[in-house]
Order: structure tokens, then C-alpha cells, then sequence
């Protein structure tokens, strides 16, 4: 085999392997981007549902500060109500 076709069959041999080995590469760079996806899904999901969560606590709380600011103007109005009386 003459110096050229070696040369050849070199060059070949290593594109080969370095496309080889880039390909795996990024097969295995993917399949991590998707693995940390699927953890982030997990994640923004857990935070909603804490989200949701304090809304409801939230909504709880203002419910009985309103009744209870409610209550105390009825009672301001019923007591100038009796001083007027």
C-alpha cells in the first residue's frame, strides 16, 4: 500500500471515530437536557400547588378580616345609633 492510500485510511479511520464519538456525545448531552427537564416540570408543578396553596389560605384570611372589619362597623354604627337615641 502506497504512503498515500495510508494517509487516507488514517484520515478516514479517525473522522469516522471522532463522528462516531460526537454523535454519542451529544445522544448523551440530550438525554441529560430531557432528564433536567422533566425535573423542572417537578418542580414549577410543586411550586404551584404551594402557590395555590397560599392563594387559598390568602383568600381565607381576607374572608375573616372582612367579617371582622364588617362587624365592627355594624357595631360603630349601632352605637352612635343608641348616642343619638
Amino acid at each position: 500500500m502506497s504512503t498515500g492510500s495510508k494517509v487516507a485510511v488514517g484520515v478516514s479511520i479517525v473522522a469516522t471515530i471522532s463522528v462516531i464519538a460526537g454523535v454519542h456525545i451529544q445522544k448523551h448531552l440530550d438525554r441529560k437536557r430531557l432528564r433536567e427537564g422533566v425535573y423542572k416540570d417537578i418542580e414549577r408543578q410543586d411550586r404551584k400547588k404551594q402557590n395555590i396553596l397560599e392563594l387559598e389560605k390568602q383568600i381565607e384570611l381576607t374572608k375573616i378580616l372582612t367579617e371582622e372589619r364588617d362587624k365592627r362597623e355594624r357595631e360603630a354604627a349601632l352605637a352612635s345609633t343608641i348616642k343619638q337615641s
